[in-house]
């Protein structure tokens, strides 16, 4: 994907955040500006569980076991992993495609589990193969619990039907306490409103900023928008990713004002960044500070 210029981005950030506000889509600055800070833990919806407003993703531009996270070696990793957790940020998104569990469990190791929020996901579509996933997920992960598990990556209108397999596993992990929220993340606009009917869904993990497509979204911020805003007012946690558009919002002018718009509309409970450095962790969590103190 090619970069944006600065001039495409204020002008497709102004184009979606005056859509939004004629469709009466953002939140009332009055809403949002003291509802949350760094620190604070965000209840996800009626699942209950908690957990810090930043969170660190390991698996930026990764497939097949090879994200950036990864690549910087296990303890780059897990030093990685500790200053965001010093800095504020205990939850930690991961995946059995990203390779990270075992980086994930050592950097875990001695902070208090209750603390951290765990969020991984699976491609399971059998309930064989979600069982399986769940218990090696667990001894990986290091923990006898995740807090959230996710079917990774819909593609398809029809995924309710065709993952319920899968699905009824992982209500059945969540009835035993070996996992504390379910949900999903999609990749496009069909399974994105298939997320909106389905009730089974605790957390959805959603790709959200103020461009849309060309930096890495489902649709235009006017389509996605309106379906999270559904699942939030269903009660559902709504987790957002992609925040910089897969780093392709590089300027501090660009990071705020997609952070501003994201908080702004008042359905994103929590957002997670693929963080490869500590410098990186400090400038977002400023960027953060500044939205919040705005």
């Amino acid at each position: 994907m090619s970069s944006l210029s600065r001039r495409d981005f204020i002008a497709q950030s102004a184009a979606a955040v005056g859509g939004l506000a004629a469709a009466g889509l953002v939140a009332r600055a009055d809403q949002t500006a003291t509802r949350r800070s760094l620190t604070d833990r965000v209840v996800l919806g009626r699942s209950g569980a908690t957990t810090s407003l930043l969170g660190i993703g390991t698996g930026s531009v990764g497939v097949r076991h090879s994200s950036n996270q990864v690549k910087l070696g296990q303890e780059k990793f897990v030093k990685l992993v500790r200053y965001a957790y010093d800095r504020g940020i205990c939850y930690i998104d991961t995946a059995d495609q990203y390779g990270s569990h075992l980086f994930v469990r050592d950097a875990i190791k001695g902070l208090p589990r209750e603390k951290l929020f765990i969020q991984t996901k699976t491609h399971a579509q059998t309930a064989d193969v979600a069982k399986a996933d769940i218990e090696r997920f667990r001894e990986e992960l290091g923990t006898d619990y995740i807090d959230s598990l996710l079917l990774h990556c819909m593609t398809t209108s029809d995924w309710p039907t065709r993952f319920r397999p899968a699905m009824d596993v992982l209500s059945e992990a969540k009835q035993k306490g070996r996992v504390k929220a379910v949900g999903v993340s999609c990749h496009g606009m069909a399974p994105l409103h298939a997320a909106v009917d389905c009730d089974w869904i605790d957390v959805d993990l959603a790709r959200i900023n103020p461009v849309g497509v060309r930096a890495r979204m489902d649709g235009a911020p006017e389509e996605v928008v309106p379906c999270l805003k559904a699942m939030h007012a269903k009660g559902k946690g709504i987790l957002g990713m992609k925040i910089l558009g897969e780093g392709t919002f590089k300027t501090p002018e660009e990071q705020i004002a997609s952070i501003k718009y994201v908080l702004g509309l008042g359905c994103v409970d929590a957002m997670v960044i693929g963080f490869e450095s500590p410098e990186q962790i400090d400038q977002i969590v400023g960027h953060v500070e500044a939205v919040l103190k705005a």
